[in-house]
């Protein structure tokens, strides 16, 4: 099950989040400072699947934006890997040039 979706700029900036859950404003703004450190500080040879607390995320990175979901233990991380790109491609189609 996805916990959340995160959509972050390079200098760590969140530019749209979406949770699943409820969780506290004060722990999303923790939460989203830990999960953006992680994901940006990996290279891109490193692999795109990250354990994190009790989930894991999942992170693709497009130009200069990061897509990070966090996933429960169970969900399968290339599906949700291939939804991310799908995301984007939706996105492209309908505002042009995304």
């Amino acid at each position: 099950m996805i916990k959340f979706f995160l959509m972050v700029n390079k200098q760590g900036q969140t530019r749209l989040s979406r949770y699943y859950e409820h969780v506290d404003i004060n722990k999303r703004t923790v939460l989203e400072a830990e999960v953006i450190k992680n994901c940006l500080s990996r290279t891109k040879d490193e692999c795109s699947f990250v354990e994190y607390k009790d989930f894991k995320l999942v992170y693709r990175q497009y130009a200069a934006l990061f897509i990070v979901v966090g996933i429960d233990q169970t969900e399968n991380e290339m599906a949700v890997y291939e939804l991310i790109h799908n995301f984007v491609e939706v996105l492209d189609k309908y505002f042009s040039r995304v």
